[in-house]
């Protein structure tokens, strides 16, 4: 009998495999992956800042596009984009939530005057971008001078080391398999640098040698011995000398090979060690759009797929090989320059101003076609000078191959308008070292779908925050949680903590700096710790920029920025801070009330007891043991409720009434009531009484000292942008000087199926002028344009 329970065993055991050999297809890869991208849809930002250099104390003007990672298309999903501008250390010296509507957002920071001289990160991100890690944040150096120190500054020469990587083909190198291996050599300001090199094994025996192409990237191709072990040798321009060892080779496994076999068409060549299962898996996306799944047998450890490149969307695609198990094992990346783009077409009506000049600029934005599509652009125009040399980012480069890898990518713009025999090998030296996914196959090919813990903030930012029992920081569930901000506008947020004792508000459209308060009724919960989480990310990814080195020569350069920005400050200060207020709903969150009562009409008592019961006869009031209590009349059912009801202070809960009872009725101008059960959110109300007073502010109301009292900064209000105009005798007269840097930005340029014109005027500074404009179509297309002129002062 034991014989014959072995014999079923293995039989069932057989039939098993080969029943997940059938079930295990590049078919099911590509459905999870397809589920994975409905569920981790794809956002990306990118920011058009004014200029790529400013003076501590000036203004940095940006315009934010937010879109479709997989299409590029704008995405209107966020609300918020939060930008940051970060030190050497990572710390905000300027943090601010720029609102979003329909894909695009404006605002501005103004840089602190004690701000040091240095180059900054300016990164921005949403909520959901959160979920992917900082490395998928928008990033951009920006150099600040603080010229009140620059001026004799000298730069001191870097001495620091140079970083030098390895990246196999496909992931790894393997015993006995012909690796393509691809290198990259940094200096410590973050750009290229050019060597020469050899590879040597233990015995000291060359066995490859290599050279740098360009931006400091290159690769060679050798097979690694057995029990092996290799150095590269490299020798830099300034004749330095640097050995690093290669990462190890392992005796099982893959490598992979990609190339361009014809225009049209890539060949993907797989090796495998003896042992290794015959079936394996191909899956190739591009941006996460499955392009390419397909399976083959390896016949003597060796496979090879043929690909055509229109399979493929334009830009970054990954390409996966995984095992029989469906185990990822190689990846590589490869790079589609976009076939069509946003051609903007930019000129001015001269090629010289004198000062004080009007600018005529034409624009118009065609799809490759030249047919004439309607666009989103900003526009800025500024002076060139000798320490404004930094090229700006362009729209197109970003969205389309910065965005999708890792680190900095020098000159971005060369991989779209080189024309050269190596630029598809520079661009492949690219792909094989800056690679980069936004996800990991772990989530994809998990069996529950992944839990973001940041959404999407589609209505305002959202206010998270966590409930602990105080002394032991255990989370509290269920709890009801009340978030409010003083205001004449009444707004209350309430929410129900989760098992991980998290509540999050919405806020809406809520500007500028304010307070914000979150409780819970301390009747119902009296041990409760409340704890606000900072919306800005706390992950940053690893960047290295070029330090700041000021240069003697600049000297006068920086004297000359200085006086100018002197005088501009002096003579246009209160240009500064000219802000547009949005537009604001005074709309009650509960609507229109029952019953208002502006207590100015009426003869005026001071006690507010007296209020209640001459003015209001929808709310009784009792007195119990504890106190006052409120009973409001159920008007819909003619009854009378038996409990409290909400009752607000300039919108915040109060729930010790005995409180409201004491406080000087002279202070209110507004008392509203809702007559009627009312659903709000998780809580339901026995009605409802809000008092208002003159000035929003609670008038010295001392609140609870368990309610959390925070500030809050809210989405940032638009400041306007001042530029002079000399359109009459008068102006052109003026004995103000103008000085201005930046001569003119605007980031809410929209152009139509005809030619669109704007006007600007120059300064009283003479000097080339650079205008750069950056643009996305609602079809997916981006583009960017810049050309310039001259001021020349009359004599």
């Amino acid at each position: 009998m034991s014989h014959k329970l072995l014999l079923l065993l293995a039989l069932w055991l057989l039939a098993d495999r080969a029943a997940y050999g059938q079930g295990a297809s590049a078919d099911s890869l590509a459905r999870k992956l397809n589920r994975y991208q409905q569920a981790a849809l794809s956002e990306k930002l990118f920011l058009h800042l004014d200029r790529p250099l400013y003076l501590s104390g000036e203004t940095m003007w940006l315009k934010a596009y937010a879109v479709d990672g997989t299409s590029g298309k704008p995405l209107p999903l966020s609300s918020v984009a939060y930008v940051e501008v970060l030190d050497k250390q990572n710390h905000p010296v300027v943090q601010g939530k720029i609102p979003l509507k329909q894909a695009t957002g404006h605002g501005s920071f103004l840089l602190p005057s004690s701000l040091a001289s240095g180059v900054y990160t300016v990164r921005a991100y949403t909520s959901w971008m959160q979920n992917f890690g900082p490395e998928y944040y928008y990033h951009r150096s920006v150099t600040v001078v603080n010229t009140t120190a620059a001026s004799g500054s000298v730069a001191t020469r870097d001495t620091a080391g140079y970083d030098v990587q390895f990246f196999p083909e496909g992931g790894n190198l393997v015993q006995g398999l012909s690796s393509k291996v691809a290198f990259k050599i940094t200096a410590k300001s973050g750009t290229g640098a050019a060597a020469t090199g050899k590879l040597l094994d233990q015995n000291g025996t060359t066995v490859a040698s290599f050279q740098t192409l360009r931006f400091g990237m290159g690769s060679f191709t050798f097979t690694p011995a057995p029990s092996a072990t290799y150095t590269a040798i490299l020798t830099l321009g300034n004749r330095q000398v640097i050995r690093r060892k290669l990462p190890r080779a392992y005796e099982q496994g893959y490598v992979m090979h990609l190339e361009n076999s014809t225009p049209t068409s890539l060949t993907l060549s797989i090796s495998a060690t003896a042992g290794q299962p015959e079936e394996v898996f191909l899956l190739g996306h591009s941006r996460q759009q499955v392009a390419v799944a397909t399976k083959a047998l390896l016949a003597n450890g060796r496979a090879t797929f043929t690909l055509e490149k229109k399979q493929l969307l334009d830009g970054v695609s990954h390409f996966t090989l995984f095992n029989a198990e469906q185990k990822p094992v190689c990846e590589r990346l490869y790079f589609q320059p976009p076939h069509d783009k946003l051609a903007i077409t930019a000129r001015s009506d001269k090629s010289q101003y004198a000062n004080r000049e009007k600018v005529s600029v034409d624009l118009a934005t065609t799809a490759s076609a030249s047919q004439h599509l309607e666009a989103n652009l900003s526009m800025a125009v500024y002076r060139l000078d000798s320490l404004s040399t930094a090229s700006t980012a362009d729209i197109n480069s970003y969205l389309w191959l910065a965005s999708d890898l890792k680190g900095i990518i020098e000159h971005p713009e060369y991989y779209f308008t080189a024309n050269e025999p190596d630029a598809t090998t520079v661009a492949d030296n690219l792909m094989l070292t800056q690679g980069w996914s936004r996800f990991r196959w772990e989530q994809v090919l998990a069996t529950t779908p992944v839990a973001f813990p940041n959404l999407p903030e589609f209505n305002g930012p959202l206010v998270r925050a966590r409930l602990t029992q105080a002394g032991t920081n255990k989370p509290l569930k269920g709890i009801l949680t009340y978030l409010s901000s003083p205001s004449r506008i009444i707004r209350l947020q309430n929410a129900v903590s989760n098992a991980d004792g998290l509540v999050q508000f919405e806020l809406g459209n809520l500007y500028g700096s304010r307070e914000i308060m979150v409780q819970t009724n301390p009747q119902q919960d009296s041990t409760c710790r409340i704890e606000v989480f900072n919306p800005f990310s706390s992950q940053f990814a690893t960047t290295l920029g070029e330090p700041f080195a000021p240069q003697l020569r600049f000297k006068a350069d920086y004297a000359k920025r200085h006086f100018q920005n002197q005088v501009q400050n002096a003579f246009a200060d209160k240009a500064k801070n000219r802000y547009t207020e949005p537009p604001a709903d005074s709309t009650s969150f509960y609507g229109k009330a029952d019953e208002t009562y502006f207590l100015d009409k009426y003869t005026r008592f001071k006690v507010m007891e007296e209020v209640m019961r001459e003015y209001v006869p929808g709310v009784m009031v009792r007195i119990r043991k504890d106190g006052f209590h409120f009973l409001v009349i159920d008007r819909p059912n003619k009854a009378i409720f038996e409990d409290n009801p909400m009752v607000l202070l300039d919108g915040v809960p109060v729930f010790n009434i005995n409180k409201i009872m004491a406080m000087d009725p002279l202070k209110i101008q507004k008392l509203e009531v809702m007559a009627s059960r009312y659903f709000h959110g998780s809580a339901v109300y026995s009605g409802l009484v809000s008092y208002t007073t003159y000035k929003g502010d609670l008038e010295g109301f001392k609140l609870d000292p368990r309610v959390l009292v925070q500030q809050y900064e809210g989405l940032q209000g638009q400041r306007e942008f001042y530029a002079p105009r000399y359109d009459t005798p008068q102006a052109q007269q003026s004995r103000l000087p103008d000085l201005r840097n930046l001569l003119y930005w605007n980031p809410a340029i929209t152009t139509s199926t005809a030619p669109t014109k704007l006007d600007f005027y120059t300064g009283d500074q003479a000097g080339r002028y650079i205008v750069v404009l950056q643009g996305l179509a609602s079809n997916g297309l981006s583009g960017s344009a810049s050309f310039t002129f001259e001021v020349k002062s009359a004599l």
